[in-house]
């Protein structure tokens, strides 16, 4: 649940450009040049100020404002998650105070939604797929035999990720997505063992 909240946290903090939470700045892009590699996006400067060229992985301010209203808008039954709309910014275009089970649902069902017809496609694609991944791995019934496959899928996801988001977005979170279809053949469905009915539980006796 924490590899999820980590993943789920880097997009959108990267897709929103979110102060402190995205994976962009000045420093990726300088790191990118000494690599020698997507040299369009190096800063320019010009005079007192540094402006970084505009990212496939960054959306529009246009786009901000389609992401931000789709989940501003957005009704959910109850019991299916906290109020997201009290957590979108419409003002500053950022999303603020997520907790976990938050972004656990936003990785798994929201997202995909709030993306459409933002990005491109192959980008957005392999975002999906990746939601795509997660929401199966939590699923309450797991196939043993659709696990290996579901390993490989994972692996072109991140290939295709690295195509388009800086280095500086694969973090060891990122990472460790690679181990989790293998710790759900050896300890069971993930459901089973995470933390949300303990945590619900706990508010029900506070």
């Amino acid at each position: 649940m924490h590899i999820e909240k980590n993943v789920c946290e880097n997009i959108i903090g990267t897709l929103l450009n979110i102060s402190g939470k995205s994976k962009d700045g000045l420093n990726a892009r300088l790191d990118m040049i000494d690599m020698g590699i997507r040299e369009q996006l190096a800063p320019k400067i010009r005079g007192e100020r540094t402006y970084l060229p505009h990212a496939c992985y960054s959306l529009t301010k246009t786009e901000k404002k389609q992401f931000c209203k789709c989940l501003y808008e957005l009704k959910v039954p109850e019991g299916y998650s906290s109020n997201i709309r009290s957590r979108v910014n419409i003002k500053e275009l950022k999303l603020t105070n997520l907790k976990t089970h938050d972004l656990h649902v936003l990785m798994q069902q929201l997202l995909p939604v709030a993306i459409r017809g933002s990005l491109d496609i192959k980008l957005r694609s392999a975002i999906t797929r990746l939601c795509f991944f997660f929401n199966y791995l939590c699923e309450r019934i797991v196939d043993p035999c659709k696990l290996d496959e579901l390993q490989s899928n994972l692996i072109v996801t991140l290939c295709e990720l690295e195509m388009f988001f800086s280095p500086s977005f694969f973090d060891i979170m990122i990472h460790l997505t690679i181990h989790l279809v293998r710790k759900v053949k050896l300890c069971g469905p993930i459901f089973m063992r995470w933390m949300y009915p303990f945590e619900r539980y706990m508010k029900i006796l506070k």
